[in-house]
């Protein structure tokens, strides 16, 4: 992967308002592959049952999602995101999204994406299209 973009990201991502509100942090990025964490923190993400909401950890699959797609330099945006929720994460876990490409043409990508709890539970499974508009990312 090219360092430069790679460092991009990163910064990118630091400097992110909604990864920061969600206290996500990128931990690993590579060509086509991304993990992200964060502490599933019932305060501030939990739903009407008084369990994770779906939209928190929608959020840390697209975080995943959207900084492995923007590894090859141009910019990507979601075509189809498609999450299956296995289990609600206890509070105060740490949550890891990994995300894969699995499939990559000049104008789409796919992607799985797994997130799990800090001991190996599976919380969801997403599968996720990419759209590949050719432009390089603007952050570089």
């Amino acid at each position: 992967m090219d360092q430069a973009v790679k460092e991009a990201i990163y910064r990118a991502v630091k400097k992110e308002p909604f990864a920061q509100a969600m206290n996500m942090e990128l931990v690993a990025l590579d060509l086509g592959y991304s993990v992200v964490e964060m502490t599933y923190d019932p305060a501030t993400m939990n739903n009407i049952y008084d369990r994770a909401h779906g939209g928190a950890i929608y959020a840390l699959i697209d975080e995943a999602f959207e900084t492995s797609c923007q590894t090859h330099g141009s910019v990507a945006v979601a075509l189809n995101v498609n999450v299956t929720y296995v289990s609600s994460p206890e509070a105060g876990v740490r949550l890891q999204a990994e995300a894969k490409e699995v499939s990559l043409t000049k104008k789409t990508a796919g992607y799985d994406i797994k997130v799990k709890d800090q001991n190996g539970q599976v919380i969801a499974t997403c599968q996720a299209l990419a759209f590949r508009t050719g432009k390089p990312i603007p952050f570089l």
